[in-house]
């Protein structure tokens, strides 16, 4: 206790001779090592800091009672696989309104439940063909891509074709081979359906066999569709289809393999009439392809400004910049759109 007491008093002897000469010559004449001098400091408890003042939520904030009603929709069976985009839009179609998408992707990170999209893989540029719809039935895309069969080695071809304005799956067809008679069939099938007028069509893929055969082309140039194909190697020209492969094989029911052909159909005619009068599409307004293909989105559109603007007139503080306006209908899509629009050898014209 007594060397306690000694070393607690030669301590406070240090501190008040380091105030007046400084720590150095301190230590010195008092026979003290600096680290001694150091060491007793560290174990000096640091002052105590003021209590943290709590952050005083923001008057346009949603109260926590509704920050939990928008948490327990987005997690909920219906919504937990849409992104809020797509919640958004088809809470607005059932006249509900529970916040701002940003707002949900907001409550979404704080709880850890968002995530970034893949690196996509880009490519140097060359000469590309540019093609603009303006209507539905004006462009078309179409590809095949192949589906795992029952056993390795085994695949069935999905053969699709994607209008470029509406993102309305025009035609599908499920084969176990992929070849130019095949392809002949399906595009003249598809086509006929539609009563495209001669002139009015033109059809775009990339190079695969079926895409280059002659009989492919043959048929085409008898029906007046234009034809259009992607550079070699370059998916990007191709955008519509790839786009729509990616929603395919990314759906949280597609299956590592099927067991067979009919299994394969079953779940195709499911996912095709999902795509197309269901899923709400971030290209067109977060309207479903089918709306805009036979004319239904401007008619849903007023509806949605319809509940924002009885929404903006009860909160008008939750909108800073201005009032909510649902998004509008893309004048034209695109394929490959140039920075000036310029007449040349690369760009297909459509017909109006």
């Amino acid at each position: 206790m007594a060397g306690t007491v000694f070393e607690d008093a030669r301590a406070q002897a240090l501190d008040d001779l380091a105030d007046v000469v400084g720590r150095v010559k301190a230590c010195t004449a008092l026979g003290v090592s600096r680290a001694t001098y150091y060491r007793h400091h560290r174990k000096s408890p640091p002052p105590a800091r003021p209590p943290r003042r709590e952050r005083r939520r923001h008057p346009r904030a949603l109260v926590p009672a509704e920050e939990a009603r928008v948490l327990e929709v987005l997690r909920s069976e219906e919504f937990v696989d849409m992104a809020p985009g797509e919640i958004y839009a088809v809470l607005l179609d059932r006249g509900i309104y529970l916040c701002s998408e940003s707002t949900m992707y907001r409550i979404l990170r704080r709880h850890s439940e968002v995530r970034e999209r893949r690196r996509q893989a880009t490519h140097p540029p060359r000469k590309k063909p540019e093609l603009v719809a303006e209507a539905p039935n004006r462009v078309w895309s179409w590809d095949i891509t192949k589906l795992k069969g029952p056993v390795k080695g085994s695949y069935y071809c999905l053969y699709t074709i994607i209008d470029v304005y509406s993102r309305y799956t025009a035609g599908w067809m499920l084969a176990t081979s992929e070849n130019k008679e095949l392809a002949e069939q399906f595009l003249s099938s598809t086509i006929a359906k539609y009563e495209v007028e001669h002139g009015q069509l033109t059809m775009h893929s990339d190079r695969g066999s079926p895409m280059v055969a002659e009989n492919v082309a043959q048929m085409m140039s008898n029906l007046g569709v234009t034809k259009s194909h992607s550079r070699p190697k370059t998916s990007n020209d191709n955008p519509y289809s790839e786009s729509q492969y990616k929603t395919l094989k990314y759906r949280h029911d597609f299956p590592d393999r099927f067991g067979c052909i009919e299994d394969a159909k079953t779940w195709c005619e499911r996912f095709f009439d999902w795509y197309n009068l269901e899923h709400r599409h971030s290209g067109i307004a977060m309207h479903t392809p089918f709306d805009v293909h036979f004319g239904l989105a401007g008619q849903l559109r007023e509806m949605r400004a319809d509940i924002l603007a009885s929404v903006y007139e009860k909160h008008p503080e939750r909108f800073v910049r201005k009032a909510p306006e649902p998004p509008k209908l893309p004048a034209a899509a695109w394929i490959n759109k140039p920075d000036e629009h310029r007449p040349d050898d690369q760009t297909i014209p459509t017909q109006r």
